[in-house]
């Protein structure tokens, strides 16, 4: 949204203007900043962590685990186009690996 990075358009690129940043991914200088759909994204991860701290889950160890945009038929009275499905988890601690001189001592006793 800070217009840091252009994103590449290499499909669908035309009346897209070129820019210097886009060469940065090597693509052929067509680019733009998607500001509207960045900011839709970081609503529906604001929304999820907010359920996520509702449902008691621990927000720091939360991931995304899938993510998913279905295109479907457009019609004139449709305001989105798109489905968005979202699916965050909560990392796991590793359990340590046991040495097995620990369990040969183990089972010998």
């Amino acid at each position: 949204m800070a217009h840091k990075q252009a994103i590449p358009f290499r499909r669908f690129c035309g009346g897209v203007g070129r820019t210097a940043q886009a060469k940065n991914r090597h693509s052929n200088m067509q680019g733009r900043w998607p500001v509207k759909s960045t900011k839709f994204i970081l609503d529906l991860l604001k929304n999820a962590e907010s359920n996520a701290e509702v449902k008691d889950l621990d927000v720091d160890a939360l991931y995304i685990s899938h993510i998913q945009v279905g295109f479907f038929f457009l019609s004139a009275y449709m305001s989105s186009p798109c489905h968005t499905k979202l699916i965050l988890s909560e990392k796991e601690e590793p359990v340590k690996k046991v040495p097995e001189t620990q369990l040969a001592a183990s089972k010998s006793k």
